[in-house]
């Protein structure tokens, strides 16, 4: 599938270097350029193509600069990602990219081989949020239009034992909490609560997707995360990493609260029950893992300080070599007979 891009950039020359770089792929229609000179132009560009799949954009631009462009685009398409490319590289333009929404960062002059890997991250980024939204979409419309031989299904012994089915797994469950935010939104307006959680969820999405981890559910200010397949324990840490950090340069939304986002995180590797889990005579069920290793990934999240990444002494033993941890030493848990010995993450 083609992928459109608009590039924003007043300097023509770009434009140029671009087509040079990329022609082979746009030969082969893999990618399509769209390109404004400045923020108003690419707006307009925009509402005449609305199809387009990522945005990359200077900063320091005439009549709209990319700054700018940033927050008009979260107002046009929340769900269009950007990329600067700019030689504005200090830390202060690089967090207000990223608190308006850049997906990533880009310094000038241009590395193409980094603008190659970058362009295929958010691409792909974003072609996985527009698959989620188009499977939301449908199983909506499902809902809403069901075919009466289906419904008959759905209500037939073959229907309950299909659903009901469930198998041994083996993967990596993520428990990510926001601290101290139950505290917070009993003393905030509902309204900036919910704004708030929203954007701390979007970051924890964001870093579980590119790690092609599955947001199993949403449990009021934490998230519960699985990942499957090859190296799915260093893919699980990798994505709690991510988020710990996405989350300490965050800055609160709302100035006011003086509220900092910090995480608790607690994972757990090993085999597990996946199946649908829930009530077949309410046809509500959800499609979800349980057992010892999902409670205890809970359990080492509750016992997670701030900022603190917990891990069990056998998913330790795995990931030594990659990752630099610290032994905490042992804890007591719920339903256990003998303490827990756990480390924490540190980088």
């Amino acid at each position: 599938m083609m992928a459109k891009i608009l590039v924003v950039d007043d300097e023509t020359d770009l434009e140029v270097l671009i087509k040079q770089k990329f022609r082979k792929q746009i030969r082969q229609n893999e990618y399509e350029f769209v390109f404004a000179i400045n923020g108003k132009d690419a707006l307009e560009k925009l509402r005449l193509e609305p199809d387009m799949d990522i945005v990359l954009s200077d900063i320091n631009m005439p009549e709209m600069d990319g700054l700018t462009l940033l927050s008009e685009l979260n107002a046009l398409n929340p769900l269009l990602k950007s990329v600067i490319v700019s030689a504005y590289g200090d830390m202060e333009n690089i967090r207000t990219a990223m608190n308006r929404g850049a997906f990533d960062f880009i310094t000038k002059p241009i590395n193409f081989e980094d603008l190659t890997i970058t362009m295929e991250k958010t691409l792909k980024h974003a072609h996985q949020i527009k698959e989620t939204l188009k499977a939301v979409k449908e199983n909506n419309i499902l809902k809403m239009y069901v075919d009466e031989n289906v419904l008959k299904f759905m209500g037939s012994k073959e229907y309950e034992s299909t659903i009901m089915a469930n198998e041994i797994v083996e993967a990596t469950v993520v428990f990510i909490d926001v601290c101290g935010f139950t505290a917070l939104s009993e003393n905030t307006s509902p309204d900036t609560v919910v704004k708030m959680i929203n954007t701390y969820f979007d970051v924890m999405v964001k870093e579980i997707m590119a790690q092609e981890g599955f947001v199993d559910k949403f449990m009021g200010d934490a998230v519960m995360a699985v990942f499957r397949g090859e190296y799915h324990l260093d893919r699980a840490i990798d994505t709690a990493l991510a988020v710990r950090n996405q989350l300490n340069q965050l800055a609160s939304s709302e100035e006011s609260s003086g509220f900092k986002p910090r995480v608790s995180i607690g994972i757990k590797s090993g085999e597990m029950i996946s199946g649908n889990i829930g009530s077949v005579s309410l046809k509500r069920l959800d499609y979800t893992v349980i057992g010892d290793i999902v409670n205890t990934a809970a359990r080492l999240q509750d016992a997670a300080g701030e900022n603190q990444i917990l891990i069990s002494e056998s998913c330790y033993e795995v990931v030594k070599e990659s990752f630099q941890c610290k032994k905490i030493g042992s804890i007591n848990m719920k339903n256990k007979t003998t303490p827990v010995t756990v480390y924490e993450v540190l980088e």
